[in-house]
């Protein structure tokens, strides 16, 4: 098994006192099971691996848009979604006349939980404050939801 380095948390005091220590991986956008390990390392530069640990990462059984964060919001935000089966997926924000202002997503996903940016300000045009919409389609599953930008 190959191994990939995700993250360090620093070591206070000495071994003689027990310490607690945590972290959150933040990277994973798949569900599934994963194993994490840790290493210890001492100050003389030795090093200990611990056991392994398998964690099941958020099975996802439904289909879901999240509220996007922050909201309201300038000049970005992020929109989360998951999806239990794979297949195509659109991702878009309209205007609230229901005119299509940018697709964030339009093709085909593993089944999962996922997260995309959207700016208010891209490339040559800013959108103006107000409300507007953010639409997530996946085969039959339709969710709408609404966002709002404010300067």
């Amino acid at each position: 098994m190959e191994w990939d380095k995700i993250g360090f948390v620093a070591g206070s005091g000495n071994s003689n006192s027990p310490k607690e220590y945590s972290f959150i991986d933040n990277t994973l956008t798949k569900s599934g099971k994963y194993a994490y390990r840790l290493k210890q390392i001492d100050t003389d530069g030795s090093y200990e691996y611990s056991k392994e640990v398998e964690v099941d990462y958020w099975s996802v059984d439904k289909f879901s848009l999240e509220q996007n964060y922050p909201n309201p919001f300038n000049p970005s935000t992020d929109i989360s979604y998951q999806i239990p089966i794979s297949g195509r997926v659109s991702l878009k924000v309209y205007d609230i006349l229901g005119k299509e202002i940018a697709t964030l997503v339009d093709e085909y996903k593993e089944a999962g939980r996922y997260k995309v940016e959207f700016q208010s300000t891209a490339g040559s045009w800013q959108l103006a404050n107000g409300v507007y919409l953010y639409k997530l389609q996946s085969g039959d599953y339709v969710e709408v939801k609404k966002m709002i930008i404010a300067k």
